[in-house]
Formats: C-alpha cells, structure tokens, sequence
C-alpha cells in the first residue's frame, strides 16, 4: 500500500505540473493541446487523489476516448491500472499496464506493475510457466533500465526526493526478479536480488525483507534466514500481517535447523550400545 501511494504520489506530481506548465505557457515536455483535454485529465488526477477508483475509470476512459493522441495518455492509462488494482482486477490491472507501457516503453511504473502481476499470477505447474516468467524478467530489467535514465520531471521534486524515488522503483524491480528467482527454484539468484531490494531502497518494505528471509529458508541457509525474519518480527512499522509471514519463515527455519524438530522439543539422547542390547 505505502508503495502504491508513492508511485500515485509522483504520477500526479508530473502530470500536475504538466497541466500548470501548460496553463502558464512554459510547459516542456507533455503538456494538454487545449484547455478541455487540460479538464479532462484533471478529472482523472482528481479522482486519483480522491482516491476513488471508479472515478478514475470512468475518468480516464472519457479522456482516452476524446483525447486519443494526448501526451498524457501512458500516465492515465497507468492510473486506470492501479485503480483496477485497487479494485481487485488483475486481469484490467495487466490489460491497462500493458497499454501504458505500449504508449510510452519508458513508463517504468507500467513495467514494474507488469513484472509483479506476471510473477503472483503464475503457477508452479502452468505449461507456460517459463515464458511468463521470463516475461517478468524482462519487464523488471525495462522498468530498472527506465527510472535509472529518467530525468527528474518535475522542479518541485527535490533532488534527494527524486534520487530516493528512483531507489525505491529500482528496488522494486530486483524484488520482482527476487520473486521470479524464487519461483524458478534458483535459490542463490533470489537471496541476490532481494539483498539488493533491500540494502538498494530509500526506504525499504518489511515484504522485502520477509522474501529474503524466505528465499535464505528455501536455499537450507536456517541461520541468515532466522536473522531475516526476525528483523521483521521486531520492526515497529512493519504491519502484522508481514510479521505473521516472518514468524511462519523463522518457525520452518528453526524446525529445519533442528532437524524438523520444534525448537521446544528436545532430541532423544544417544543410545550407548552394550552387548549388542542398546541401553538408555
């Protein structure tokens, strides 16, 4: 949730500045051909920070419509996607990235989207379970290579602002590739990836975390993944649905560790062998 208000945040950050440096005839960059296409994404980055996704829907398809050749058209078909994503539409969340990214390819915020919705929607026995992932992938490795050559579109971002900005959607792309890795059994490229969402972002996700303490569990490294987990478990700000996961990873480590014991059961003592009869 944190992540999608930040990604919104921004995208109405450019677009707004956008609309003002039209009004003000110093737009560089996109800008609205009239003052009605100007109110008809307005409509659209309103209902966004209404944070009221049917608006944004209908918004954008009336903006879409009317205003098909817009310079605004990847941001609002990307905030028609995550309006479905709030909604609980994976299948319009994917349809509306991929139209985004179709409209501008450097539109990282479509890709990551992209990269994550193809890795939760695959499964372990789909016949074309590669090809998604390697989809993935590919949509991870565009959306690192665009925010990293992205200028800073708006002067009212400060510098540490944006650069923070870039490291949180750089993180997210090699958290995707983390996930797609993890799915692919490839245990040492998952801790990798994941090291690198959680030591590379401004601000790191306790989801981050949580992956890598799974990713170590799964790679039979019950030590680095206990710590991990625990991380999570002691951070105040980490909500508890996260904390759960990272109590059930360190619990399956611990078991691992012991041998699948629990850590509160003890092992039986030797046997001592004493002519051929064992004795307690």
């Amino acid at each position: 949730m944190k992540r999608m208000i930040l990604t919104g945040t921004v995208c109405l950050m450019i677009g707004a500045y956008g609309l003002l440096a039209q009004q003000k005839g110093a737009a560089k960059g996109p800008a609205p051909k009239s003052p009605a296409e100007a109110q008809a994404i307005q409509a659209v980055f309103t209902a966004a920070q209404s944070n009221n996704p049917d608006g944004v829907i209908t918004a954008a398809e009336a903006a879409i419509s009317k205003y098909k050749d817009t310079d605004f058209k990847d941001t609002i078909l990307f905030l028609e996607a995550q309006a479905y994503q709030q909604k609980g539409d994976k299948d319009k969340q994917q349809i509306y990235a991929e139209r985004a990214l179709t409209a501008n390819p450097n539109n990282f915020q479509a890709a990551l989207m992209l990269a994550e919705t193809t890795v939760q929607t695959t499964r372990e026995h789909d016949l074309d379970r590669d090809e998604k992932l390697d989809k993935a992938d590919k949509y991870a490795n565009q959306a690192i290579a665009s925010v990293q050559a992205a200028p800073k579109p708006n002067p009212q971002i400060s510098d540490d602002q944006w650069e923070g900005f870039k490291k949180d959607m750089t993180a997210q792309g090699h958290d995707a590739l983390g996930m797609s890795a993890l799915d692919r059994k490839n245990y040492d490229k998952a801790i990798a990836e994941f090291k690198m969402s959680v030591e590379g972002a401004a601000h790191p996700e306790p989801a981050f975390q949580v992956r890598l303490a799974s990713a170590y569990q799964s790679a039979g490294k019950n030590d680095e993944a206990i710590a991990a987990a625990e991380k999570v478990m002691n951070d105040p700000q980490a909500p508890q649905q996260i904390k759960s996961v990272a109590q059930a990873v360190r619990a399956q480590a611990v078991v691992a560790k012991n041998g699948g014991k629990p850590a509160n059961q003890q092992a039986a003592p030797p046997q001592v062998q004493i002519n051929n009869q064992p004795k307690q």
